[in-house]
């Protein structure tokens, strides 16, 4: 996709706040739509299918968790939180609810546009299935052959890391839950044992990056989970 094609619908009970938001982002070339509730936003997500929501979680008729689950299941809106709710079990619910990313206000300009090329980056839907090799600097990784190699030399890693890697790389640049992540790779029924996502991480970080006390790709959200970064 083109990033200047983009259609972003903001969704905020502050008039201040769409007025702030309006002028940067169409002069990043974004086609821009704005609500001031929650059934007016997930009215425009079904009649425009915007590539990106702003949400604000504090709206004056339905909470911005309940939005989230009433967006259209067929659309293509991947949903930035935009909130002053900055606590931790916040962030957790809405990026389990659905959310792919959460910034706390205030916030920068830079990294919301930022945050919004990253996701515009994965493809139209965020269960779209992207293209199975993957080039990050010297990090070059091959989920269908099963390959991965740093600076061409081969990284040896177990069949959990692997699999740990190749769901973070297909959401790359969204922040991925502890509890998602046990989901995933662990099932169902390890909801709680937020260690093995911890250990694993860390065997990871110890084979791709150079620095693994100063990753480049797999970032720690502190309390909510990873990001891993291109």
């Amino acid at each position: 996709m083109n990033d200047k094609s983009a259609t972003i619908l903001a969704v905020d009970d502050e008039e201040a706040i769409l007025r702030f938001l309006k002028p940067f982002l169409e002069s990043e070339g974004y086609a821009f739509l704005s609500a001031g509730t929650g059934r007016e936003a997930i009215s425009l997500a079904s009649s425009h299918d915007p590539d990106i929501i702003l949400l604000d979680l504090g709206l004056p008729d339905l909470d911005g968790q309940e939005v989230l689950k009433s967006l259209p299941p067929w659309g293509r809106s991947q949903v930035i939180v935009l909130s002053v709710r900055g606590k931790e079990q916040d962030k957790v619910a809405a990026l389990d609810a659905g959310a792919s990313d959460y910034l706390t206000k205030p916030f920068s300009l830079v990294e919301l546009a930022a945050r919004i090329r990253a996701l515009l980056r994965r493809g139209k839907s965020p269960d779209a299935l992207p293209a199975s090799r993957f080039q990050f600097g010297e990090l070059a990784i091959d989920l269908e052959g099963h390959v991965v190699t740093l600076g061409g030399e081969d990284v040896h890693l177990t069949p959990t890391e692997f699999k740990l890697l190749a769901f973070l790389v297909r959401n790359a640049g969204r922040v991925v839950t502890h509890g998602q992540l046990l989901r995933e790779i662990w099932g169902k029924h390890s909801q709680g044992q937020e260690h093995y996502v911890r250990i694993h991480v860390h065997k990871l970080r110890q084979k791709i990056e150079r620095d693994p006390a100063r990753p480049t790709h797999l970032h720690t959200e502190t309390g909510v989970g990873y990001r891993f970064k291109e």
